[in-house]
């Protein structure tokens, strides 16, 4: 079942109009959530995040769109569908309404919260040979407005077909300046030495829920330096290990970028402290 402002329907009953803002222009924005046994994975962070998308993109906030209202919307749909006791995917979407061209008639908004199962209720590493390549057809503009959960994936999707052609498991984006800036479905953490970094989000990295979670790991750690700083694609192949975060996988080793394998140390190390704050959160 889907969830539409409120409105449980059965799939094939849910539709969208050909005209709604999100289908037509990509006017939209979106959470990727993860629930274990009803309870949300790092729900504050996905509501803050959500409630300064919708800022950034000049929606209307409803007066009722309280944590405590969306939580219940959620775990509403959760429920019908039978993942109460599970571990789910969410995706809430919320998109302007209807009117106008590019110009909107209203600022108002509606929402749309669709629930599917996952396998894992936590976070394991894919042991799965794991290869990267740039996609370089098309750049990320570095800027604010690259740091949300917009509807328009283009890049992503180029992207994603780019890599299948060519057998790699994932690309990573660059931007206008040439910096790496994400992975098509993550961030980017790479490590050399007792330094990681991880690109900024004035590069038009995403400003991901994971990548919050594992930077406050290592930032306690007093093994290693983090920066959030400018990565050149040059220093992907002098790195020891590279990594990409995002709410379904948690964290992803890279094992081949080019002619260069990496190790997966630092991976291991906190994905047993990313579960713990997943049980916390």
């Amino acid at each position: 079942m889907i969830n539409i402002n409120g409105q449980l329907l059965e799939n094939e009953q849910a539709h969208l109009t050909v005209t709604n803002r999100g289908f037509a222009y990509g006017d939209s924005v979106f959470e990727t959530i993860r629930i274990i046994n009803g309870k949300i994975v790092f729900w504050e962070d996905h509501y803050f995040r959500l409630m300064a998308s919708m800022r950034i993109m000049r929606m209307e906030i409803p007066s009722n769109f309280s944590p405590e209202f969306l939580e219940q919307e959620i775990l509403k749909i959760v429920e019908r569908n039978q993942l109460s006791d599970k571990t789910a995917r969410v995706k809430l979407s919320v998109y302007r309404n209807e009117g106008g061209f590019y110009t909107p008639e209203t600022r108002e908004v509606g929402y749309v919260i669709a629930a599917t199962p996952m396998k894992t209720p936590f976070y394991v590493l894919s042991e799965d040979f794991y290869e990267i390549e740039l996609f370089k057809d098309h750049y990320v503009t570095s800027g604010l407005l690259s740091t949300i959960k917009s509807n328009n994936r283009a890049i992503n999707v180029l992207g994603s077909i780019y890599a299948k052609e060519n057998d790699y498991q994932n690309c990573l984006l660059i931007n206008e300046k040439k910096n790496v800036v994400e992975a098509l479905n993550g961030n980017l953490f790479l490590i050399k030495g007792q330094s990681i970094k991880t690109p900024p989000l004035a590069d038009g990295a995403l400003n991901g829920i994971i990548r919050k979670q594992v930077l406050e790991i290592l930032k306690k750690s007093e093994d290693y330096k983090i920066e959030e700083d400018s990565i050149s694609p040059f220093e992907l192949q002098k790195a020891d290990e590279l990594f990409i975060t995002n709410v379904a996988v948690g964290i992803q080793p890279v094992h081949k970028y080019r002619k260069k394998e990496f190790q997966v140390k630092v991976a291991k190390e906190i994905i047993g402290k990313l579960n713990a704050k997943a049980r916390l959160a």
